[in-house]
């Protein structure tokens, strides 16, 4: 797939309709600063509109997952120098701003996106890893909400994505202090699916067995995931999974799932 923005994001499509999305800024451990962020939503907004896509691979290049903002962005800000910040309060993305987007928007997608960290995810980069549906990472992987350090607040959908994963008191702590955190650590907390020694290689393994499954079926899931996720009441939820499933039952899709497994040979779905 062919993107303008390559020289920070690049983005792979297999035939299976896996995507693998890599932060491509190793030089400086993929580090965001305004080209990132454009690259990624742009990767973003290109996914959304592949009717192929069935899982996205999410994972940087080189020695991290992602620095956080890059710092000659934050030389700019200690100097008072023009060009640190960008408006934040226009909402650009529906509910979100830009920086929010490249976050938030993982959510956005309509199917599983599981993120491959390692090294080091830190600040921003690691509110880009906690939009992903999961998160696998290594043992020694270094985690923080690490805003604080800066005088700063988690600010790309951050809170929004740390309320559905960790318990208040930890995302306070987490939040107020800049605490680093290893990849095992992340997992007891709740900021990382599991630990696994190559989490690009099991990525790419769960991706695939993803993508193996009735897209409708995986599809539906995740909106319903995201409602609960949301905070949808008991009553939409219930009403919600009843209609997905209403519109799942019969169709050619979910009928090939069960003849697939009745007749023991891998399915062949449609999209």
């Amino acid at each position: 797939m062919n993107d303008p923005h390559s020289d920070r994001v690049r983005i792979t499509l297999d035939a299976s309709g896996v995507a693998e999305v890599c932060l491509a800024r190793p030089d400086k451990m993929n580090a965001l600063d305004f080209a990132m962020f454009d690259g990624i939503a742009a990767a973003i907004d290109r996914l959304k509109a592949e009717a192929r896509l069935r899982a996205v691979v999410l994972h940087g290049e080189g020695r991290a997952f992602c620095a956080g903002l890059d710092m000659g962005r934050m030389s700019k800000i200690a100097d008072q120098a023009t060009g640190g910040f960008r408006d934040l309060r226009p909402r650009t993305h529906g509910l979100a701003n830009s920086a929010q987007y490249v976050a938030q928007g993982w959510r956005e997608l309509p199917v599983p996106v599981i993120a491959a960290v390692h090294g080091v995810a830190f600040g921003g980069g690691l509110q880009v890893a906690l939009g992903a549906d999961i998160r696998l990472v290594t043992a020694d992987l270094k985690m923080s909400v690490m805003e604080v350090k800066w005088g700063l607040v988690p600010d790309m959908a951050g809170i929004v994505l740390m309320r559905g994963l960790l318990r208040d008191d930890v995302a306070r702590e987490l939040t107020y202090s800049g605490r680093v955190v290893s990849g095992e650590e992340a997992v007891q907390l709740g900021l990382a699916t599991r630990v696994c020694a190559d989490p690009l290689a099991a990525a790419r393994e769960l991706a695939a067995g993803i993508a193996n499954r009735s897209p409708d079926a995986v599809r539906a899931a995740k909106r319903l995931l995201n409602q609960a996720a949301a905070g949808a009441s008991e009553a939409a939820l219930l009403q919600a999974e009843s209609d997905e499933q209403v519109a799942l039952m019969g169709q050619p899709n979910q009928i090939e799932a069960v003849r697939a497994n009745l007749e023991q040979r891998p399915p062949v779905f449609s999209r």
